[in-house]
């Protein structure tokens, strides 16, 4: 069994361009959330969203990538850049053939679907791009990763709605553990913000038209945001050998499925997850300083989690910290779990728990410590990061500070 580290790290999202930005903006609790500015929002009932303001495709792909592109794999390949860059590695030879990607997205290339429709049945037009089926699957960022750095490996998407970020870098763990690989480019994006996209999760009547306000009394739902986390895992005396910066330790990795329900969260398939990871790395409960929620201010979610929490932890819970970043940059679907694990990376390095923002009024059922409203030094060794999804389908992953 191989130790695995993370030695780079990316990420664009409604709070930052890249990981110092994003790093800063949890450090500060500021919010990513604010109003749509997108096609049609005037029809839209939830006018609001984690959108990455400002973001102009011109200034980072040329024309004929723009073609190929959907916007949620133009995110990827911007934080996919800033991750490998980190990481120093060049992929040539063996250590291409050993290398791979697993990515992580729910909707995929969302808008360019929403984009086509429109042409088709709204303004009649009977053509449309040859490239549209390569735009829109939802292993197009996996594949433009792989080819723009010629990773020869394993390389694959994992769709699990809320899920698909950790279970995508839970794959990637496994692979380099295992020794299937030694390098693996893992995480997930998601570009959900168009009027199709939106207009279907309003449907479900868990939207809040005013802000993402987790674990808070008077929290009225989620807030959908877009963007791409992406990370290096790299198997440990590869990276050591090598010099590399490590940033820390992925130590555990655990799945489970409630196999009850479509949309309603279940307290025992959770708690399952979050026992399992922490029996996979081999730590103590005792040990763990800091979880970042799923937390996405629906009361199913938050309600189900503290009790998952609380029954996984039992005394030591009121000891813990937990808090959903979700409230400062909206729930990223496929993507969610890669940007809460810059979070995650940055409790255990730099000893900073990111806070639970829009934090009004103390529930009842969720009486844990959810680091209200401002962030907190604190040492932590060991990190959970939880992801819930729609279906049931459950991922959790523990990091350790490396030492």
């Amino acid at each position: 069994m191989h130790r695995v580290v993370i030695t780079g790290a990316g990420s664009i999202n409604p709070l930052g361009a890249n990981v110092p930005q994003t790093l800063e903006a949890m450090r500060e609790g500021r919010c990513g959330i604010g109003p749509l500015d997108i096609r049609d929002a005037d029809r839209l009932s939830i006018q609001i969203g984690g959108q990455i303001k400002g973001y102009d495709e011109a200034a980072h792909f040329n024309r004929q990538q723009i073609a190929l592109y959907d916007r949620f794999t133009q995110f990827t390949l911007l934080a996919a850049r800033e991750a490998i860059g980190q990481s120093g590695l060049t992929f040539s030879g063996d250590l291409a053939d050993y290398s791979g990607v697993v990515l992580g997205t729910s909707g995929g290339g969302l808008n360019t679907q929403d984009e086509n429709y429109r042409a088709v049945y709204e303004e009649g037009k009977n053509r449309v791009h040859p490239f549209i089926v390569p735009k829109l699957m939802n292993n197009a960022a996996a594949s433009h990763v792989s080819m723009e750095w010629k990773l020869r490996g394993p390389s694959f998407t994992v769709a699990t709605a809320c899920a698909s970020s950790n279970h995508a870098m839970g794959q990637a763990f496994s692979m380099i553990r295992s020794g299937m690989a030694k390098v693996m480019v893992t995480g997930g994006s998601e570009a959900m913000l168009c009027f199709g996209g939106i207009k279907a999760w309003e449907g479900l009547r868990v939207m809040s038209k005013d802000g993402c306000r987790p674990f808070s009394a008077t929290r009225n739902g989620m807030v959908q945001g877009e963007g791409a986390g992406v990370f290096v895992f790299e198997e440990y005396e590869h990276a050591k050998a090598r010099g590399a910066e490590i940033l820390c330790e992925v130590a555990g990795f655990a799945m489970s499925s409630d196999a009850s329900d479509i949309v309603m969260p279940s307290k025992q398939g959770a708690a399952r997850a979050i026992s399992g990871a922490m029996k996979d790395a081999k730590i103590d409960p005792r040990d763990v300083g800091y979880i970042n929620a799923h937390g996405t201010g629906t009361a199913a979610n938050d309600k189900t989690e503290c009790a998952a929490v609380a029954d996984v932890f039992g005394a030591h819970a009121d000891r813990l910290m937990i808090s959903s970043t979700k409230s400062m940059h909206g729930h990223l679907i496929g993507g969610t779990g890669a940007v809460e694990l810059l979070a995650c990376i940055m409790a255990v390095r730099d000893g900073v728990i990111a806070p639970t923002i829009g934090y009004e009024e103390p529930d009842p059922e969720c009486a844990l410590d959810v680091v209200p409203n401002e962030a907190r030094d604190a040492t932590v060794d060991v990190v959970l990061s939880n992801a819930f999804a729609f279906g049931g389908l459950n991922a959790v992953i523990a990091l350790k500070r490396h030492q």
